[in-house]
Parts: C-alpha cells; sequence; structure tokens
C-alpha cells in the first residue's frame, strides 16, 4: 500500500514548487509515511572505517539538512544516511527562488547556499537518537559570513564528535562564494591541520577515531587533481567524495538551463565518474571514495563502483525515480556480484577506473 502510494504521489511532488515537494516529503517521512525495504543481500556488505555498512547506498548531503530523517533513510533501504550541510549558525541561505528542475534532462540546478538551523538543532536531533544505531554522517560546513571557516569546520567536528559515524568536509559547494578556494591544496593543508588536531584531542580523551570525508567538486582543473590528491594523502583522510554538484551545463536545455548555481542528477553522471576514476588513480587506491553524481539506476550505481568508488550516494535520482529506486539499485549490485562471481561488491571496485580515467571529463 505504501509502495502504491508512493507512486501515486511522485507527479503531485513533481507539480509542487520544489522547495515545497521537498518540505512535504521530509514531513512524510517524519510521520513514517514511506514504504520499507529489508534486508540487502550479504554480498553487498561493506566493511570501512571499522563501520559496517548493509550496502554501499546512502542518501546525499543537502536532503536532510537539519537531522530530522536519518532512521526513515535508513529505514527506505540505504546502507547508511548524511545530515547537513550543516553550519555553527542558522542561516536563511539565498533568496527564493533557488532550486529548479530540469525534468527532461532529469536534473536539477540549485543555489540554496547552506540553509540550514545551525548546529545545535541537528545535534539535539542526533543526540536524541543516538541510541538506536545505524550509520549516520555529519557534512560540515562554513557560515558565509564568516570570519574564519576553517574555524567552523572545527567547531562541527567538536560538536558532534560523539553522535556523527564519520564526517564529510564540504569545501565544494558553488553556492557559498569562495568555499571552493578551501580546495587548494595550501588552503586544504591548513584545513585538514586544524581538523586532525582537534580530532586528536578527541581520541587522547578516549573517544573513537571518527573518519574524515573530503568532498570535491567535478570542476576542478585537471592539473589540479594531483597536488590536491597529494595534499588528501599527506594529511591520512579517511574517505574523498566526488562529487558535489557542477557550474557546468553539459548538455542541457530548456527555461532553467540557464540559472545560476549547482547541476546535478543526470547530466553530471559522466563528469562526476571521470572525475571519480580519476582521483582513484591519483591516489592510487589507497582512499576510499564516495561516488555521487547523477545515480539513478542499478547501471549507473555499478558504473560509479567499477570507476572507483566504495560507496555511493544520490539524491536528484530520487526525485525522478522515486524511493523504490534504492531497492532496484541493490537488487542490480547484487546481480552484479552473482554474474561475476564475487562474494563482495568491493571487489568490483576500481576494476573499470583506468577505463574511466581516459575519458574526456565533457
Amino acid at each position: 500500500m505504501l509502495k502504491a502510494l508512493s507512486t501515486l504521489a511522485r507527479p503531485l511532488l513533481l507539480a509542487l514548487d520544489p522547495e515545497a515537494a521537498h518540505e512535504a516529503t521530509l514531513r512524510a517521512l517524519e510521520l513514517g509515511v514511506y514504504p520499507r525495504t529489508g534486508e540487502t543481500a550479504p554480498c553487498l556488505a561493506v566493511r570501512l572505517w571499522g563501520l559496517d555498512f548493509p550496502n554501499p547506498i546512502g542518501i546525499a548531503a543537502g536532503f536532510d539538512k537539519d537531522a530530522r530523517v536519518p532512521d526513515a533513510v535508513l529505514g527506505l533501504g540505504c546502507g547508511f544516511a548524511e545530515i547537513g550541510t550543516t553550519t555553527p549558525r542558522p542561516q536563511p541561505g539565498n533568496p527564493a527562488p533557488r532550486v529548479f528542475r530540469l525534468i527532461s534532462d532529469r536534473a536539477v540546478i540549485n543555489r540554496l547556499g547552506f540553509n540550514n538551523a545551525g548546529h545545535a538543532a541537528a545535534l539535539a536531533r542526533l543526540a536524541a537518537r543516538a541510541q538506536r544505531g545505524g550509520i549516520v554522517g555529519v557534512n560540515l560546513g562554513a557560515n558565509k559570513d564568516s570570519t574564519d571557516r576553517v574555524a567552523d569546520y572545527v567547531a562541527g567536528l567538536e560538536a558532534f564528535y560523539e553522535v556523527a559515524s564519520y564526517f564529510t568536509v564540504n569545501v565544494s559547494s558553488p553556492n557559498t562564494p569562495g568555499l571552493r578556494d578551501l580546495q587548494a591544496p595550501d588552503a586544504l593543508d591548513d584545513l585538514l591541520a586544524r581538523l586532525m588536531a582537534a580530532r586528536a584531542v578527541k581520541t587522547a580523551a578516549g573517544l573513537p577515531k571518527r573518519p574524515i570525508v573530503v568532498k570535491l567538486a567535478p570542476d576542478l582543473a585537471e592539473e589540479t587533481i594531483a597536488p590536491v590528491a597529494a595534499a588528501l594523502l599527506r594529511h591520512e583522510v579517511d574517505g574523498i567524495a566526488v562529487s558535489n554538484t557542477t557550474l557546468a551545463r553539459p548538455g542541457v536545455a530548456g527555461p532553467n538551463a540557464a540559472e545560476a548555481g549547482g547541476l546535478s542528477g543526470r547530466p553530471l553522471f559522466h563528469r562526476s565518474t571521470v572525475m571519480l576514476a580519476r582521483v582513484y588513480e591519483a591516489t592510487g587506491g589507497r582512499v576510499p571514495l564516495i561516488g555521487i553524481g547523477g545515480i539513478d539506476s542499478g547501471e549507473t550505481a555499478l558504473a560509479k563502483i567499477e570507476a572507483g568508488a566504495t560507496l555511493l550516494q544520490l539524491y536528484t535520482g530520487l526525485i525522478y525515480e522515486g524511493p523504490s529506486l534504492i531497492g532496484r539499485m541493490t537488487g542490480a549490485l547484487a546481480e552484479a556480484c552473482a554474474a561475476r562471481n564475487v562474494a563482495s561488491i568491493t571487489a568490483l571496485t576500481g576494476t573499470r577506473a583506468a577505463e574511466w580515467a581516459a575519458k574526456p571529463l565533457g
């Protein structure tokens, strides 16, 4: 029944303003109105960072900015959830309208600008559900008007340390002016040195070592990939997420295509997957990667893994395909394990990385 209702709701949601549709989706999840998925195939389990992921699929940051529905996300069949991006102080983000669908392209452009209720609101919710289990990461950002953006990331790590399964450091959103400058190797050195020092204080106090993942943009210049990868390796980050939204407009058309902001969805798949493979090769496969961008089917999920991903995240694909997409993806990945005669989906990670890395970004 719930699955049928979800199918019927999708065209109604697409008829609403995008932000209104998003809020309606969150409210439904808060109320428990969503189809629940059972256990996934054992071959999809991933052991990473001392954590046991039931499967490699998660919903990307931006969906649940304020930690309202992490348990519902897990109930949909995801192997993990990630909340945020969250900033120390609440901020409204950019003026509306700021989210635009490109329905024929199965894409979205957003210029939200880290709209969120701040650390305190998200922390209260995560603390309240801390005993429920499941892997829930926290995506950290900086306030737009911050005078020390690195300090904002450190504040996030310190605030959420006891309730986060891992941290993602978002230095790649295109919608906060100057934020992507933190991807430059020198800036990354400073940011990561301070984050690692803050983590060391926590571990010295007897707390677990929380993984730190850095999320990159798909618009990095080709010549910067190697030095960025070197900086990440030098600081021994635990993972790299590739990628955020793009400022490019690869092949998109229609009345909203010229809107400012980051493009996500199907048109991002090729560019983000090529970038994923190039980061995999630049790091020698030594750092686990989270593949993001244009995942909307079992085939695209498998391609990300073959290009170098250990974990996956999606968001825009769910807008157009609905929550049943998660079950279809886990089913397709399990079938791929059987067809390739491998006991774990991780055996397929990077098997086509060289092929993908050689492709033009497009």
